[in-house]
């Protein structure tokens, strides 16, 4: 799906690594929340809570999953799972458009 119908979206975006990371978090209609944002080109490590799936929308990266010694490269139009209270790197190759769904 191209976009998200009926949603409510956070007017702050929430802005991490100085600038590098870039999203606004959205609600759907039945209360699921997601995330929404670009990462730049950089190589950051992200932290999980809940388990996360990230959806790439458009652009390349490669990630290592905590516990894990090996990359792997994703493109826009595949997903990776990150287990919950958890961690990945990610090297950012080209602007990466991305939905994380939550939980």
């Amino acid at each position: 799906m191209a976009q998200f119908e009926n949603v409510s979206v956070a007017k702050k975006a929430n802005v991490y690594f100085d600038g590098k990371c870039v999203s606004y978090n959205i609600e759907l209609a039945d209360g699921t929340s997601k995330s929404v944002g670009v990462i730049l080109p950089s190589t950051l490590t992200f932290n999980t809570v809940a388990p996360e799936i990230m959806e790439l929308i458009d652009g390349e990266c490669t990630v290592t999953l905590a516990g894990q010694n090996d990359a792997i490269t994703y493109r826009g139009g595949e997903s990776f799972n990150v287990p919950g209270n958890s961690s990945f790197d990610i090297e950012v190759l080209s602007p990466l458009h991305y939905v994380c769904h939550f939980g």
